[in-house]
């Protein structure tokens, strides 16, 4: 699921719980909600991303190592 649509399902649940129990809130709260879990999601992304970047650069760096004593 993409990080949209994911956070639009959170925020669509958390509408739900909130009427279940017999609260409202305006519509431009549900809207900041779904811009809040994007921002989180997206920095979870990109945190992993940078871990991924830095094992893949480590990587090219053993590579080359051994690549320069091969024989």
């Amino acid at each position: 699921m993409h990080q949209l649509d994911h956070a639009q399902a959170m925020t669509e649940r958390f509408r739900e719980l909130v009427e279940t129990a017999g609260d409202k809130l305006p519509d431009h709260h549900y809207d900041e909600l779904k811009l809040i879990i994007e921002a989180g999601l997206d920095t979870a992304l990109v945190e992993s991303m940078e871990k991924i970047a830095g094992h893949l650069t480590d990587l090219a760096r053993d590579i080359q190592h051994k690549a320069e004593f091969f024989d």
